[in-house]
């Protein structure tokens, strides 16, 4: 008799390219939570009381052992980056706007929370 050989489809969805500014990662006892974010200003005319954000996240949970995975490939590739590459430094524009914030009174300062459910 003669041996069949078996196909298999796979059917995957690339879905979609997302740019993340901010990052927040959260556990519980069996998972690993990490919340992508893009927080991005909009000009409303509508709006007179104030800033209009625009915020959209993705989230990906992990299991313990993957996360632990995924923190290691990260540090790999970080330090294969680096040494091809250079040394990542924190952009001076960005040192030069924390300094300023923290010079500016608590009421003229404008809030942007972390996280919108």
């Amino acid at each position: 008799m003669e041996k069949q050989e078996k196909q298999i489809n796979l059917n995957i969805n690339d879905g979609e390219t997302f740019f993340a500014n901010e990052i927040s990662i959260n556990f519980n006892p069996s998972n690993f939570f990490m919340d992508f974010k893009n927080v991005s200003p909009r000009i409303d005319p509508r709006n007179q009381n104030g800033a209009t954000f625009f915020m959209k996240h993705n989230v990906v949970l992990l299991d313990l052992y993957t996360f632990k995975q995924t923190v290691s490939l990260i540090k790999e590739t970080l330090e294969r980056y680096e040494k091809e590459f250079g040394k990542i430094e924190k952009p001076k524009l960005l040192d030069k706007l924390e300094k300023k914030q923290k010079k500016e009174p608590a009421d003229k300062a404008v809030s942007i929370p972390a996280y919108l459910g």
